[in-house]
Order: C-alpha cells, then structure tokens, then sequence
C-alpha cells in the first residue's frame, strides 16, 4: 500500500482532517482576512510574503494551506514545503531544510510558438509554510529573515504564529500580517452540528455548548473531543465530559496537580506517558500548565509563574525538554507545600 493511500486512509479516520476546508472561501469565520487573499490572489506574481497570527485552533495552517493549493494548483504538495519549528527551533533548521527547499528554482515547463520558454502554471516561485515560528530561536529567525531576502525571487513564505510579538520586526516587515480571531460559539457550534449531520451522529445542543466552552473556541480541539465523544454512541454531556477527560489538557492538568501535592513519581511517570505515548509536544505542555495553574486559584501564584517562566525560557533556546520538564516538575513540588492554595483536590 503506498504512503498516499495510507494518508488518505488515515486522513478518513481523523475528522479534523476529513473536514478540513480545501478552498479559501470555505474557512470558517475570518471574512475580512479571506476577502483579502482572495483579492491577492487574483495577482499570484504579486503576492508577497505572508504572516498568520492569532489563538489555536482559528484555521491559520489551514488557510495557508489553502493559498497554496489556489496558487500552485493541481502540483503544490511537490511545491510546498510545511515546517513545524517548534519541532526544530534553532539555527540548523533554517540552513539546511529552508535555504536548501528555497535555493531550487522552477525550471520552465513548456514553449510557445517562438520556442521560448515559459511555465505553464504561471508561477515561478515555491511556497514555504513554516508554521509556530514564534518557538523558533532569534538566531534562527534572522537567519530566516536572510534567507527571505535571497530568495524572494524563487519563493514565498507563510509564516504563521500564536504570538506576533515572538517574531523580529525585520521578518514583520517583510510580511503582509493577517490577525486571525477566535471563533465566535455559533460559527464552531454549526460545524460541529455539520459534522454530525454528515457522520450519522446523535448530538445534544448543550454537549456541543459544553464543546466549545472548554476549547475557548479552539475549533480543532473541539472537533477532536467531538470525535472522541461520538465514539461512545452519542455526542452527550455525560460523553463529552468523558472525552475532555482523555484529552492532553486534563492530562497535563493531573500532573500538575501532582506536583504541587508532592507525588512527583507519581507526575513525572505521567508525564513521560503523555510525552511519548501520546506525542504532546513541550510547547503544549507548557500552554495547558499555565491554563491549570491560572484555574487552580493559587493565592500566592506569583511563586509558581516565576518557575514557570524560567523553564519555558530554557526550552525556547534550545535544552533537552524532558529533563527540563521534569526540572519543573521537581520545583512545584519542592513549592508546593509552602503555596496555599484556595482549593485543589487530589487526582
């Protein structure tokens, strides 16, 4: 079976990916931001780099991926290179994966009349997604910035990121900025409501509520959890709350909760299962601490986010996120029983 088959197959199972939008104009919400490409596009010699900012789960890799497919065509998964740079942050990613996909350029594909050579698609130029820039290394981002210069000739980039104040204002700069919002609780609610239509599914309105309220309009998360949920025969409130508790969040929130009542074993062999088990990178994990450690109440938190802080601030230069997970995890419970907490039950 070859790997496209498998990828399909697979593509099937995963309802994030079954119904991920494959035209512009199908992206949820974003109506300004979609009016505006779609206007850009009209000009594809014309379209300069681009930068996506904004929450999780608001459909930014997903419209990158869009623009691809509407300025490429039938051939732009042999033309797009998409990058993940909180999997490779530093400086080494840049110079060997980036320079090296930006340096080829399209030979011609085709004559006319003259015997002269021109590209039959119209567009000299490869795309290059490189989505959460903002985990990637300042010494990686303005070896980037060169490499955008150089090859602005031959390629076009799509820089997508949470936080827009994490890039270097030389790579803004060369960026037209799109400022993608949260959804709005109806927008993710039809499209849950559309996704059980299409798969046969039982749902209850206050299930896809509940849904949304716990994603905080993370319309991925949700269509995760509402595939999680319909596994148990029907989208309820009872399954919903069983699926949000398979989730990496709960789980992350478990081992957090451990920490501070001092079972660090117990957090630490936890958090190696949901590490490599599940696969949940250091920057989630560090993304669902702050949203539990925030919902804890702690009284004197101020503690808590300093550790937290200096940690984060070690895995975004590059150390080794295991040992530095489980560092963190050392300090809560080297703190914990000296935090006085206004409520925390034991896991």
């Amino acid at each position: 079976m070859s790997s496209n088959t498998i990828n399909t197959k697979l593509s099937n199972l995963m309802w994030v990916e079954k119904y991920r939008p494959k035209r512009i104009e199908q992206i949820v919400n974003q109506k300004d931001i979609i009016t505006s490409l779609k206007n850009l596009i009209k000009k594809p010699d014309e379209i300069p780099h681009l930068l996506f900012t904004g929450p999780a789960g608001v459909g930014k890799t997903t419209t990158a991926l869009c623009v691809s497919m509407e300025l490429l065509g039938e051939g732009w998964k042999r033309d797009t290179l998409e990058l993940n740079a909180s999997d490779e942050r530093g400086i080494k990613m840049v110079r060997e994966r980036v320079k090296e996909f930006a340096a080829v350029i399209k030979l011609p594909s085709g004559t006319n009349e003259k015997g002269e050579y021109f590209s039959k698609d119209e567009k000299p130029y490869r795309i290059i997604i490189l989505d959460e820039a903002d985990e990637m290394t300042s010494e990686a981002q303005t070896a980037l910035r060169r490499i955008i210069e150089d090859s602005s000739k031959t390629t076009r980039f799509i820089i997508i990121c949470n936080y827009l104040s994490q890039i270097i204002e030389p790579i803004q700069s060369r960026c037209a900025i799109f400022h993608f919002t949260r959804f709005e609780e109806n927008d993710v609610l039809e499209y849950l409501k559309m996704i059980c239509n299409q798969e046969k599914v039982d749902f209850q309105e206050e299930a896809l509520s509940k849904i949304y309220r716990y994603t905080e309009g993370d319309l991925r998360h949700s269509i995760n959890i509402l595939q999680t949920a319909s596994g148990y025969g029907q989208v309820s409130i009872k399954n919903v709350t069983s699926a949000i508790g398979l989730s990496g969040k709960t789980k992350v929130g478990e081992i957090i909760r451990l920490a501070l009542l001092g079972k660090f074993n117990d957090a630490r062999i936890r958090l190696l299962e949901l590490l490599y088990a599940y696969g949940l990178s250091d920057t989630d994990f560090f993304k669902y601490a702050y949203q539990e450690i925030k919902d804890l109440d702690i009284k004197n938190i101020d503690e808590v986010m300093s550790i937290m802080a200096e940690y984060d601030y070690r895995l975004s230069v590059g150390a080794h996120s295991e040992i530095q997970l489980t560092a963190f995890l050392a300090q809560l419970c080297k703190i914990g029983s000296n935090i006085k907490l206004k409520k925390m039950t034991q896991t």
